[in-house]
């Protein structure tokens, strides 16, 4: 099954979330939008793993929410990928964190190392991916409602818990579906 470890957002984030994506909308066409429902902040993307390697993701996740602790997230500003290019192939909303945040993605990122996982190779960025180009394009009238929101505050929430997902891809989009919740301290 394919899988991947995140945070779920608030239900109040990913309202104003969805009133950006419905704002965005009529400025591109070729950008596939993420549903409210699958808004989140990926920390680990696993892939294809069996059903050995779940439970033992599970047994980790225990271990490495004993050794942090909750911390404060906030989703502010937009932009896309790659950075400095006219071709826009990732829209995205920006978070600062406690860094609380990257020490528990660090925390994750070695435990499974350790389990035989492979290490992502890029460094760690939050960032919040709301849309997709399905073929990088040119998209003057998206990059200008991206730059006027680029200090646009999206809203906070404490996290409490980290969740491991399964990701089932179907035709219409992916369907998200809870593996476990690991409770922070």
């Amino acid at each position: 099954m394919r899988t991947f470890i995140a945070i779920e957002l608030s239900p109040e984030i990913k309202d104003r979330l969805d009133l950006l994506i419905r704002k965005l909308k009529p400025a591109a066409n070729n950008i596939k939008w993420v549903s409210k429902e699958n808004l989140h902040l990926t920390l680990k993307f696993l892939g294809e793993i069996n059903d050995q390697q779940t439970e033992m993701v599970k047994s980790v996740l225990e271990g490495i929410v004993s050794q942090s602790r909750p911390f404060h997230l906030a989703l502010k500003g937009t932009g896309s990928f790659p950075p400095g290019q006219s071709r826009i192939r990732v829209v995205w909303v920006g978070i600062s964190a406690d860094p609380v945040l990257f020490e528990l993605q660090k925390l994750i990122e070695n435990s499974l190392e350790e389990k035989g996982f492979l290490r992502e190779e890029r460094p760690f960025t939050p960032h919040l991916t709301i849309g997709r180009a399905k073929i990088p394009a040119k998209l003057d009238s998206l990059r200008a409602e991206l730059e006027r929101l680029k200090d646009e505050d999206f809203g906070a929430m404490e996290v409490k818990e980290i969740t491991f997902f399964q990701s089932i891809l179907r035709p219409q989009g992916p369907e998200y579906r809870v593996l476990s919740h690991h409770r922070l301290p």
